[in-house]
């Protein structure tokens, strides 16, 4: 591996950093340079960040204001923990009264303030250990999950997208009235049946794609906000 010198504005950004030939494939050693050359990586480490994806939901946050002191939070498919990490700052989650609660089947190292369930978002049980957790409503439900790829983007792309839309099931089964829901999608088409349950159970659905999110990337972010509740079951009239 070698690195050319910064140009005159220095920083990250003017960092170059070239692979050498090896038995690399020239996919794996142009996504090697990516990375190796991201400034949100360089960013990310310099500031003890988990990973790059953290500032994708910062960026989200400032834009549309849904951390707020003292909200719950439930991040799925949360590892590295860099999600977790942005939420526990922003809602003031402490060991002692944590407010975020996360869920991965990849262990992760522990997030100070947040809660992480270390199985299967897809288990069965999933569901109610989260909320047994949380211990009542969440303000917020995001998810970052995005199933491993198989290199054929349409079959990537419906992958992802059940479990986003998994994630909005679940979303709408737990969140208090007024609450947000953020999730990770592709694009690619398949979402007009998740895009119209949306909009029926909540007041504005945005697609939103942060600069942290590489400009290549087919990934962009599905936001709902202002959940307008679960409808009460009327009562079954008596025979």
């Amino acid at each position: 591996m070698t690195k050319k010198p910064a140009g005159k504005s220095g920083g990250a950004r003017a960092l170059k950093t070239r692979i050498k030939k090896t038995k690399l494939k020239n996919s794996s050693r142009r996504w090697l340079e990516r990375h190796l050359n991201d400034p949100y990586v360089h960013k990310a480490q310099a500031e003890g960040m988990r990973s790059r994806a953290a500032y994708k939901l910062t960026e989200i946050d400032d834009r549309h204001k849904l951390l707020f002191p003292g909200a719950r939070v439930i991040d799925l498919g949360a590892a590295p923990g860099g999600w977790c990490q942005v939420a526990a700052e922003r809602v003031n989650s402490t060991p002692e009264n944590p407010l975020v609660v996360g869920i991965d089947y990849l262990g992760m190292d522990a997030v100070p303030g947040a809660i992480v369930l270390e199985m299967d978002f897809l288990d069965d049980d999933a569901p109610e250990r989260l909320m047994e957790t949380l211990g009542a409503e969440p303000d917020l439900v995001i998810s970052d999950m995005a199933a491993p790829t198989t290199g054929h983007r349409q079959t990537d792309h419906l992958r992802t997208m059940h479990l986003c839309e998994t994630a909005a099931d679940f979303a709408l089964s737990v969140l208090k009235p007024g609450g947000h829901f953020l999730c990770k999608a592709f694009q690619g088409g398949a979402e007009t049946g998740l895009l119209d349950q949306l909009k029926r159970n909540f007041k504005s659905v945005h697609h939103v794609k942060p600069q942290a999110s590489r400009a290549e990337s087919v990934e962009l972010y599905l936001l709902a906000k202002g959940f307008k509740g679960r409808k009460k079951e009327e009562p079954e009239d008596e025979a």
